[in-house]
């Protein structure tokens, strides 16, 4: 199936244009090792972690810095001996460094944007804290492929119907981008947009969603980021 010559293109950022969530798994494996608890195993600590990343996601939404105050919860719930303040800062550092750490690109990206960006109206469009995502887009040099850049607090249904409203998109030739079926596809779907989704192998767990199983012709599922030339 190949979409109207003419597309408006909604494009994640984090893990669908650049590695993001390798990062953070890497902090939360440095986590569990300063923790070494006696008796929870890693998985067993990171269900801890999980569910108070979904209650402070909704107060104070994402980035590494949220990350790093969830982490911190984390450690004054399951640490066995006293806690200092070391302590702590230790492991809000092992967030921080998800600041310092390289941009990489997803393989094809650059190339995909590039070749799209002369036939379709293309935005990008993230969640998470605004001066790290702003961060990101600027180190990222895609900035110049993209008409508008909108970065929310949460990616759901109203998001995008606010994004369509205001980019004067036209919604059945409008189609969301992206590898979480949690905050890319299905409220997309919701939305009446289209969808793709582009697995990535180290989507955020908490990102894990059952697929909309009415989307018919309206959803798309590539392998690569590359084989979007192939549709668009």
């Amino acid at each position: 199936m190949r979409p109207p010559e003419h597309s408006w293109l909604i494009f994640d950022a984090d893990d669908t244009l650049w590695e993001n969530n390798i990062y953070f798994e890497q902090a939360f494996d440095d986590f569990v090792d300063y923790l070494d608890h006696s008796t929870l195993t890693p998985t067993q600590v990171r269900d801890v972690l999980n569910e108070i990343e979904l209650v402070n996601a909704k107060i104070h939404g994402y980035g590494a810095r949220n990350f790093g105050r969830n982490l911190q919860q984390a450690y004054r719930h399951l640490a066995e001996d006293e806690i200092s303040e070391e302590d702590l800062q230790h492991v809000m550092s092992l967030a921080e460094r998800i600041l310092e750490q390289p941009l990489r690109l997803i393989e094809g990206v650059a190339e995909t944007l590039q070749y799209l960006a002369d036939r379709h109206e293309l935005t990008m469009f993230t969640k998470g804290h605004p001066d790290e995502q702003r961060l990101k887009v600027d180190r990222s040099g895609l900035g110049r492929y993209f008409a508008h850049t909108g970065i929310v607090k949460e990616k759901d249904a109203p998001a995008y119907r606010r994004l369509v409203e205001e980019r004067g998109m036209h919604p059945p030739r409008t189609w969301m981008i992206g590898n979480s079926p949690k905050s890319d596809i299905n409220p997309a779907l919701d939305a009446g947009l289209n969808a793709v989704l582009v697995p990535h192998p180290h989507t955020w767990c908490l990102e894990f969603q059952d697929l909309r199983e009415d989307a018919g012709a309206r959803f798309i599922q590539v392998g690569r980021f590359a084989e979007l030339r192939s549709y668009f």
